[in-house]
């Protein structure tokens, strides 16, 4: 397993946590250097590595300002990256060339994610309350589409099939059905900080500044579940789900990572992971049984669970 970081220095950075310093923590688990965001790959390529920082395989540099989101496709060849310069780009991982930029948006990118046969669209979410669609076939800079329907800064969205699930800071998720040409709106009251649909399509796990993460009913809006213990009042945190969607994964402003079993609600875990400093992200690789955790501390951890 490879991974993608995004942080605050403008730089992406693609570690071989196999290479990188061992942490001692009660589970086992590695640590680069790096900060804000990450995400997940499997990706082989290799090219020029960097003594500098144990692990690091590829440095990316294009973007002016902090780097808010990645997204990886399903093939691990190219990825998308969006930020405070307001622009989404979509890069070669191999080469670390940016094959497309797009500017349209007016405040800066919060989130991004692949659609569409072979990952042919992006989609983001920005500060300006709206969300972008750009084809990646296309030699267009102008996006195929443009939902304005929140009355605030979009956080986070997840696109599963032709479905695209959007949290934002005015407490609405939104679904948007592509195919039918509908959007469904669920109000809940606080502001969202993470998205993700399960695998099979039927919920959304939903974090909100109210320091609890639900699990709702796609289809009805009901909450099937709720998650407590950690705290996340006042930054944007994302949660995950993993391992057949049998576990929920999320960062907290305690410098924690929090471990809860999807159907009963309890905490399974609380690890000590990043010096009591805001833990922001999470990702998980279901295949190998490890996860990642990243922080304000700007260090990147990567876990795996105890056989």
């Amino acid at each position: 397993m490879e991974i993608l970081t995004g942080s605050s220095d403008r730089s992406i950075r693609l570690y071989n946590p196999a290479k990188a310093f061992p942490s001692q923590t009660p589970f086992s688990s590695s640590t680069t250097t790096s900060s804000t965001s990450s995400s997940s790959s499997s990706s082989s390529s290799s090219s020029s590595s960097s003594s500098s920082s144990p692990g690091l395989v590829q440095t990316y540099s294009a973007h002016g300002y902090e780097i808010l989101d990645i997204a990886v496709t399903e093939d691990n060849a190219r990825f998308a990256s969006v930020g405070g310069d307001k622009q989404v780009f979509l890069w070669d991982v191999a080469t670390a060339r940016t094959l497309r930029r797009w500017a349209g948006h007016f405040g800066r990118v919060n989130c991004v994610g692949f659609g569409g046969e072979e990952g042919g669209v992006v989609v983001s979410g920005s500060f300006d309350a709206t969300v972008r669609l750009w084809d990646c076939k296309s030699q267009s800079t102008k996006p195929i589409q443009v939902f304005e329907d929140s009355k605030d800064s979009v956080s986070s969205l997840h696109v599963l099939g032709h479905e695209i699930v959007t949290g934002s800071v005015d407490g609405k998720m939104r679904l948007y059905d592509l195919r039918m040409g509908m959007m469904y709106v669920d109000t809940l009251g606080h502001p969202i900080t993470s998205v993700q649909q399960t695998t099979d399509g039927n919920a959304v796990l939903v974090s909100m500044l109210d320091s609890t993460i639900r699990l709702m009913d796609k289809s009805n809006g009901k909450m099937l579940q709720h998650y407590k213990g950690h705290t996340n009042s006042d930054f944007r945190i994302r949660s995950c789900l993993g391992f057949g969607d049998a576990a929920i994964f999320s960062g907290s402003e305690d410098g924690k990572v929090y471990i809860w079993d999807v159907l009963e609600g309890k905490v399974l875990e609380r690890l000590a992971a990043h010096e009591g400093k805001v833990a922001s992200a999470v990702a998980c690789n279901s295949v190998r049984k490890e996860f990642a955790s990243a922080g304000i501390d700007g260090n990147v951890i990567v876990w795996g669970m105890p056989q």
